[in-house]
C-alpha cells in the first residue's frame, strides 16, 4: 500500500508539472474530447427520439445519460490504468503521468484567457470577442473592452476551482480514475446544464450531481485562493479577497460559482458579474466585489497569477498529506 501510495504522489506531482509546462496542444487528443463525444452522441440518441417533449421521460433519460457516460468513463480508466501497472510499475507511473496531467487545465486556462489579453492589449475588440467567445457561454457581441476582460476574469476565476482544484483535489483522493469521473460530470455539465428549453429537464440530473461534487471544493478553492491572495504581492488584497468572499459567495444561481469568483474581485479590487446574455436573453445577476477601480485587461494576467499560486498551494498541501499517508 505504502509503494503504491508513493508511485500515486509521483505521477501526481510529475503530472501536475507536465500540465504547467505543455497545456492541451492542439494537435494531441485529449481524453476529454473523447467524453464529450460520447456525451453529444447520448444526447442524439436520446433526445432525437422525443417526438413530443415529456418532463418525466426526459429527467429519466437525463439520469441514464449521466450513468451511462460515468460507468463508461470509469471502466476505461480503469482498465488503462491496471493494465499499465500489470505489464510494469514504471510504466504505471509514466501512464498515471499522463492521466493526470490530461485531467488539470492550469496552463490551458492561462493560454486561451491571454489570448483574449492581447487582443484587447492591441486595441483589436472584434477578435478580442471572438477569443473570449470560445472560453464563455454568454453571448460576447454586445461586449465592450471592460465587457470582454471582465468575461476573462470571471472564467479563469471560477475555473480555478473546476478545471485545476476540484480536478486536483479528486485525483489525489482517488487517482485517475476518480479524477476521469468528475471531469465527466464537469463536461456533461458545460454540454447540457443549461436552463433552457432544450435541457431543463434533460440536462437537471447532470447539472445538480455537478453542484454536488463541486460544492466541498469549490470552498476549499476560495480557501486556497484567500492564502494565495496574502502570498501573491502588492497587486492583491488578502483581507479584501477574505471580506469580499465572506459577503458575497452566495450572489450567483449556482452554490458554487461565486466562491472562487468572489475571492479573486475581492483580490483585484474590482467589480464581477452582474447582468449578462446568454442565446439572446439577458440573465439578471447580483455584482460580486466592491468597483475599488475599474476593470482593465491586464486584470487577466492578474488573474493568471493568482491561479498558479492557487494550483501551487493546493498541490503542495495535497502532496504533503499523501506523505502522511505513506507514514
Amino acid at each position: 500500500m505504502v509503494i503504491q501510495m508513493k508511485y500515486h504522489m509521483i505521477a501526481f506531482f510529475l503530472g501536475f508539472l507536465l500540465d504547467l509546462l505543455f497545456g492541451d496542444p492542439y494537435w494531441l487528443p485529449h481524453p476529454i474530447r473523447f467524453i464529450g463525444n460520447l456525451i453529444a452522441k447520448v444526447e442524439k440518441c436520446f433526445l432525437g427520439k422525443n417526438k413530443d417533449r415529456n418532463e418525466k421521460k426526459e429527467l429519466r433519460q437525463g439520469i441514464s445519460m449521466v450513468i451511462i457516460v460515468l460507468f463508461s468513463t470509469v471502466t476505461v480508466a480503469t482498465l488503462i490504468l491496471f493494465l499499465a501497472y500489470y505489464i510494469n510499475c514504471y510504466f504505471g507511473i509514466v501512464v498515471e503521468t499522463v492521466m493526470t496531467y490530461q485531467i488539470l487545465a492550469t496552463k490551458c486556462l492561462k493560454v486561451e484567457s491571454m489570448k483574449v489579453y492581447r487582443c484587447l492589449k492591441d486595441k483589436t475588440l472584434p477578435e478580442a470577442r471572438k477569443a473570449v467567445s470560445m472560453i464563455v457561454g454568454r453571448d460576447t457581441d454586445c461586449l465592450d473592452e471592460e465587457g470582454v476582460a471582465k468575461a476573462a476574469i470571471e472564467t479563469v476565476a471560477e475555473n480555478t476551482s473546476d478545471g485545476v482544484i476540484a480536478p486536483m483535489l479528486y485525483t489525489a483522493l482517488g487517482g485517475p480514475i476518480l479524477g476521469f469521473l468528475y471531469k465527466a460530470v464537469n463536461t456533461m455539465d458545460s454540454m447540457i446544464g443549461y436552463k433552457n428549453e432544450k435541457y431543463l429537464y434533460f440536462g437537471r440530473a447532470a447539472a445538480k450531481l455537478d453542484d454536488f461534487v463541486n460544492f466541498l471544493p469549490a470552498r476549499i478553492s476560495a480557501h486556497m485562493m484567500i492564502a494565495a491572495s496574502f502570498l501573491g504581492g502588492k497587486c492583491f488584497s488578502g483581507k479584501r479577497a477574505h471580506y469580499i468572499y465572506k459577503r458575497d459567495n452566495r450572489k450567483h444561481a449556482s452554490p458554487n460559482s461565486a466562491q472562487t469568483e468572489s475571492v479573486c474581485a475581492g483580490a483585484l479590487g474590482i467589480q464581477l458579474a452582474g447582468d449578462a446574455s446568454y442565446f439572446g436573453k439577458v440573465v439578471k445577476k447580483p455584482y460580486i466585489g466592491d468597483r475599488v477601480r475599474t476593470v482593465e485587461y491586464e486584470d487577466i494576467k492578474r488573474v493568471n497569477r493568482l491561479m498558479y499560486l492557487t494550483a501551487w498551494i493546493s498541490e503542495v498541501i495535497c502532496l504533503f498529506a499523501l506523505g502522511l499517508m505513506c507514514i
